[in-house]
């Protein structure tokens, strides 16, 4: 089976942003809320997230109950894994999701500055300072022959797209705009020259946008 690179479950909204400006401790997206823009996803019945019995079935909750099938391993940038600044400061900080992460895999963060590795659960985080192709060899030596995912964000999926490394892309566009932010792209047609590309808009009112590679 080929191993593959991909991208799951990433959303924008209607003009490509797809995190906001300022990002801090008490807001990991910025100004853009994360609540508003991953609604599709968080109201489905199988999100992680889900505390309580209930949440939509059907397309979108297949693509939530598939994040982490066939996944061998994740790539992100520095800002999903924290919100801090320059050298890693010795504040016990783990990730923002406490632990027991949901990745289940090796995690590469991609930083400029050293920090040892950290394990929580079946989660495991590496810290490099890697260009992308880099550390895609190291994510796919790690993955056991399956797929590497690239978690994002905006910046770190650009650099992966713009290395043209991504084989196969999931991104959903959330019905709002927010004008400014880190934008992943003007259209999804820019993609076209490199990706197939077909679009689903679903009850949400997300359109689900999917590239393969021509």
């Amino acid at each position: 089976m080929t191993q593959r690179v991909r991208v799951q479950n990433f959303t924008v909204s209607r003009d490509g942003i797809g995190a906001g400006e300022d990002q801090s401790l008490e807001q990991p997206f910025g100004h853009v809320n994360p609540g508003e823009l991953m609604a599709w996803a968080l109201e489905t019945a199988s999100v992680p997230a889900r505390a309580e019995p209930g949440g939509t079935r059907g397309l979108e909750d297949y693509f939530t109950r598939d994040f982490a099938h066939g996944i061998g391993a994740e790539i992100m940038g520095r800002h999903k894994f924290g919100h801090q600044r320059g050298p890693w400061p010795d504040d016990g900080w783990i990730g923002w999701w406490g632990e027991e992460p949901p990745f289940h895999t090796p995690v590469f963060v991609l930083t400029h500055h050293p920090h040892p590795d950290l394990t929580l659960g079946e989660t495991t985080f590496h810290f490099l300072d890697a260009s992308p192709q880099e550390a895609l060899a190291r994510a796919k030596d790690a993955a056991d022959g399956k797929d590497v995912r690239i978690g994002g964000g905006v910046t770190t999926l650009r650099e992966f797209l713009e290395a043209d490394l991504v084989d196969e892309m999931h991104v959903a566009i959330a019905p709002l705009e927010y004008e400014t932010g880190l934008r992943l792209w003007e259209n999804p047609e820019e993609l076209t020259d490199r990706f197939h590309l077909e679009q689903i808009t679903a009850a949400s009112g997300a359109t689900h946008c999917f590239f393969w590679r021509r």
